[in-house]
């Protein structure tokens, strides 16, 4: 079924071109980080995690949110996901390839990543996500493909592949569960130091996810001959709505412990945040009040089922999501915890020239995968339904 990648019309090669361009500028950029070193990046000893992090921590969401469609699919035998369910598998792949990648490239010397398999520590956090990211990758190339081999055939998925398919959905509630442990679990960050960071995470997980699937279903529904089909936007939309609401009323919890109890050394990031101190988050203060602007309108776009269901509004509110909760958490929640340090201190953080190519350049790495397994995926589907008819 792979040949089928590497046949398409004018449009789809110039997508590639453009892809691969973006690519290649990002890996020249990283050449020069990985000659160089980190100091090429807006990163240094106060905030040691940066916007590479931020996408990785993002992306895991994305990744995970592809159980939103698993689940009902499998569990509920909801058939009407059984259109897109190969399309979100096929999303999740994208989506883990870029975290790793982002891992690759925030460690600086990719060999270091040899380290966690060489010298294994059960009791790092750390650990625990590289076995559930390599884990989570494999299960939906393992799965993604066999279930599609079976459909090109005209057969049921095979008895054998049910037992993968039912250890995908709980891992990956935990791929995310684990990314939120490893910033809920340093005591010396009050921004990051909350019971309800696992929960937050998996409500963005839950809307953010779904939202992209829904414009990536618009994008193979305008350029291909395959319909997702209505009935699965619009149940994706409604998934979209209440994991949205669900997140900001999580973050209005937050709000109000914080603020309630008086605690400077959480207030503090908060403050810096959304209103700066001494000059210090100038560009990260309109940055911060625009995502939840976003999320704020996308919630009064979706919640009414009347404008829900209008395609052209639904595109706009999940543009909003996508834009708040990728400001939000691939961008203030890293930021947002190392300033102030635990000494009070206050330093400026922004990414560089370089180091906004780079993550372009791995962007670009991860449509570049969803692109060609979309390519195989809406193909085998044309063909099917063509044998069908």
């Amino acid at each position: 079924m792979l040949e089928k990648a590497f046949v398409g019309g004018r449009k789809y090669w110039i997508l590639m071109a453009i892809l691969g361009g973006i690519i290649g500028l990002g890996f020249i950029m990283w050449l020069w980080q990985f000659r160089v070193g980190l100091g090429i990046t807006g990163m240094g000893r106060d905030v040691s995690w940066g916007f590479y992090i931020g996408q990785f921590t993002y992306l895991v969401g994305v990744a995970a949110a592809g159980v939103m469609v698993v689940l009902p699919y499998y569990i509920h035998h909801y058939k009407a996901f059984g259109r897109i369910t190969i399309l979100a598998e096929f999303m999740a792949i994208g989506a883990v390839t870029m975290c790793l990648l982002f891992i690759l490239v925030d460690l600086g010397n990719p060999v270091r990543m040899i380290n966690v398999i060489l010298h294994p520590t059960p009791r790092s956090v750390l650990f625990w996500d590289m076995i559930v990211l390599n884990g989570y990758l494999f299960l939906n190339i393992f799965i993604g493909w066999n279930v599609l081999t079976a459909e090109r055939k005209g057969s049921p998925p095979p008895g054998w592949i049910k037992p993968f398919i039912y250890l995908s959905i709980p891992w990956a509630i935990s791929i995310h569960t684990v990314t939120a442990y490893l910033y809920a679990g340093l005591p010396g960050r009050g921004f990051w130091l909350t019971a309800v960071m696992a929960p937050r995470f998996l409500a963005s997980a839950f809307c953010a996810g779904p939202a992209l699937l829904i414009l990536l279903c618009l994008i193979v529904k305008k350029t291909t001959k395959f319909d997702p089909g209505k009935e699965q936007i619009r149940t994706l939309g409604s998934i979209v709505t209440y994991a949205l609401i669900l997140n900001v009323f999580l973050f209005v919890c937050e709000l109000f412990t914080v603020f309630y109890s008086q605690i400077p050394g959480h207030m503090h990031h908060f403050h810096y945040l959304f209103f700066g101190h001494e000059g210090h988050g100038g560009k990260l203060i309109p940055l911060m009040w625009l995502a939840f602007a976003c999320m704020t309108a996308a919630i009064i776009l979706l919640v009414p089922p009347i404008t829900r269901r209008n395609e052209g509004i639904l595109t706009v509110a999940c543009v909003l999501t996508v834009i708040g909760t990728w400001i939000d958490k691939g961008f203030g929640l890293v930021v947002g915890g190392f300033v102030p340090n635990p000494l009070e201190r206050y330093v400026t953080y922004w990414p560089t020239v370089p180091e906004a190519l780079i993550t372009l350049g791995v962007w670009a790495t991860g449509f570049l995968v969803i692109s060609l397994l979309y390519k195989v995926a809406t193909s085998v589907k044309l063909e099917v339904g063509a044998g069908q008819a």
